[in-house]
């Protein structure tokens, strides 16, 4: 796989990879950037909720029509000194709808172990929390 990204001036670079699409990072104002795109670490994030929300929607592919929504916040922790690398992601799943709690957990469980590339090359520590429904499901260790 590669992806290439172009200077655009400033901070700013737009990427694409094989799929064409562009996708523009930007940096903050504290380290010269105009903040007009998201950062690389946000992207980081946004792609370590993305791979592990379409390895859970392939697993529980025979169940997505009770599900109505699922939504995946991270909360990324970092290291003080430079790298300031994340040494922790707290991934919250909030899911609704007429499902099993064990069968989402086991989505998880499986996206996480075996099938998310991203969670895979990251070296920070990761853990989950899920909400069904409204009310807090406790994960297995």
């Amino acid at each position: 796989m590669e992806v290439k990204a172009i200077w655009q001036g400033g901070r700013a670079f737009e990427a694409k990879g094989l799929s064409g699409y562009p996708m523009t990072m930007d940096a903050t104002p504290t380290y010269g950037g105009e903040g007009k795109a998201p950062t690389p670490t946000e992207m980081l994030l946004s792609a370590l909720a993305g791979c592990i929300g379409i390895d859970i929607t392939m697993i529980l592919k025979p169940h997505l029509e009770k599900i109505q929504s699922i939504e995946i916040t991270v909360d990324g922790t970092r290291r003080e000194e430079m790298p300031t690398a994340f040494t922790a992601a707290e991934l919250l799943f909030d899911v609704k709808g007429d499902i099993d709690a064990k069968k989402v957990i086991r989505a998880i469980k499986l996206g996480e172990e075996k099938y998310c590339a991203v969670s895979a090359s990251l070296k920070a520590d990761i853990t989950h929390r899920l909400i069904l429904n409204g009310e807090e499901i406790e994960m297995p260790e």
